[in-house]
């Protein structure tokens, strides 16, 4: 899961990319990199860590143009190094970079197609940089002096007939505009909006609206499932279906955990779709569970408390504050090693003992991935005085990895998988677990926007809308991509350098 932005203006675009990816920094926290062009040359800053921390002020300086790209990057395949951040750049034809969020499924048939029959070589472990080359490809085949939108979205038509999995891209093609399109299934979300200046308009492309609301760009419309977009140097919006039968089925995890409450992706708000979440979670409580004797509702900051704001005005019972976060600590969830997370989970809460001694506690959770947070908060929560210690989990139980860019791949890794909910209980140290039926989550979402027939939950269900994703294919991202692998490839690379300055590509 990551970040990406894009934006053509009037002026200078460093500030707008640099403070959409600020607000985008929830998305990823590995690394960030901006790429700009002033329609001759490339300006590029990327390396490891937050935005505030890679761009200082002579970076800025030095990131000329009026339009370019942003990446915020989430570590998922190839990001061992500062090497693998992103924007990645291809000098032919004519220039390109790009930003990716998702996951490509089929990214090793790709990589050996470009050496044996493309002959262009991939540099990184990316499966971006493999996107990136695909695409020069099949723009390099259409290509002429002029590249023309129908040139651009014929080459976007060949990279959907060629990817598999979940991408959405924005794509800047130096002096000639910006390039976005998003998978045929909508996996990963994308949206363009606009906003007038003096001297014209500007236009922008994110990975969610909440971007654009703080720059003070219009939402347009979202990208569709298959769909590109392409802003020409003059500012001309071009659209067209690029793909031969795009399927919506979006991620439904954005709404559960990865997007902003403040953000409306697909049609849908996700702060409503949250409330819902609450609302159906707290008519299961009534249903199921009439036994328990809640005195409290206490969320699990941040994403949570949303739902349990909602479950507890539902259930009648007091909603407090129980755990104060400190703000400096990044998601335990995305942080690529397991003892990383238990040793983070301390630093990031901390309990207000008032609010558990001697009572009866529903801690709310927005889901439960490996367990080991949630067992360190129960345990937490019993420290700080607590008689009994529910917890509730707004997602269902997640038991199968994903394969469409969020850091889940082992499914060894997932505290469900193989196990009941009583199992999980045990093992996480709560009184009751109460996790979140799969038909009322995507109903929740859904009620946002009905003409969404279908989400992608394959975290929930192991159903991968996008065909291809076989048990081999599992067995050998579990391979790659779990906490021990990770951490063997961290300790190889941990001698990596990246430069400190803006670098510059002639045309």
């Amino acid at each position: 899961m990551c970040g990406i932005v894009g934006v053509l203006g009037k002026g200078t675009v460093n500030q707008a990319l640099y403070d959409g990816l600020t607000v985008l920094q929830h998305r990823g926290q590995d690394a960030a990199g901006i790429m700009t062009s002033d329609g001759k040359r490339v300006y590029l800053r990327k390396d490891n860590g937050l935005v505030r921390d890679v761009f200082q002020q002579r970076h800025m300086e030095g990131l000329v143009g009026n339009m370019g790209i942003g990446h915020a990057r989430y570590p998922t395949a190839g990001c061992d190094t500062p090497n693998e951040a992103q924007p990645f750049y291809v000098n032919s034809p004519f220039g390109l970079a790009i930003a990716h969020n998702g996951n490509l499924t089929n990214a090793d048939r790709l990589a050996e197609e470009l050496f044996r029959e493309d002959l262009r070589h991939i540099n990184t472990t990316s499966d971006s940089e493999i996107l990136l080359n695909v695409l020069a490809h099949e723009l390099h085949a259409v290509s002429r002096l002029r590249l023309s939108p129908d040139d651009i979205f014929r080459a976007v038509a060949a990279v959907h007939r060629r990817a598999r999995g979940a991408y959405a891209v924005v794509v800047l093609i130096v002096g000639f505009g910006i390039l976005a399109f998003r998978d045929p299934h909508g996996i990963r979300p994308l949206v363009y909006g606009r906003r007038e200046t003096d001297k014209g308009p500007e236009h922008m492309i994110a990975s969610e609206s909440v971007a654009l609301d703080v720059l003070g760009f219009k939402l347009v419309r979202d990208v569709g499932p298959g769909e590109a977009v392409f802003i020409d140097m003059e500012g001309q919006v071009h659209w067209r279906q690029c793909a031969d039968n795009p399927q919506h089925t979006p991620c439904i995890f954005e709404f559960v955990y990865f997007a902003r409450p403040d953000s409306m992706i697909d049609g849908i708000y996700v702060h409503k779709t949250r409330l819902r979440m609450g609302e159906k979670l707290a008519q299961k409580i009534k249903r199921e569970w009439k036994h328990l004797d809640i005195e409290t509702v206490i969320p699990i900051p941040d994403t949570s408390r949303t739902a349990a704001l909602q479950m507890s005005y539902a259930l009648g019972v007091k909603f407090r504050e129980g755990f104060i976060k400190n703000r400096y600590i990044g998601r335990t969830f995305i942080m690529p090693g397991q003892a990383e997370r238990k040793k983070s989970v301390r630093a990031k809460l901390n309990a207000i003992d008032v609010e558990f001694k001697g009572r009866n506690v529903l801690l709310v959770d927005d889901s439960i991935v490996r367990g080991t947070t949630s067992a360190q908060i129960i345990q937490m929560a019993r420290e700080a005085g607590a008689r009994k210690v529910y917890f509730a989990s707004a997602a269902p139980p997640v038991r199968y990895p994903n394969v469409y860019g969020i850091d889940m791949p082992a499914a060894s890794e997932l505290v469900a998988s193989g196990r009941t909910e009583d199992e999980v209980c045990r093992l996480i140290g709560a009184d009751a677990l109460i996790y979140q039926d799969l038909p009322d989550l995507i109903e929740s979402a859904r009620e946002g926007n009905p003409r969404i027939s279908r989400f992608d939950a394959s975290c929930f269900d192991g159903v991968y809308v996008t065909g291809d994703v076989s048990l081999d294919y599992l067995k050998k991202v579990e391979r790659n991509r779990n906490d021990a692998a990770r951490s063997k490839r961290a300790a190889a690379g941990g001698n990596e350098q990246q430069t400190a300055e803006v670098l510059t590509f002639p045309r």
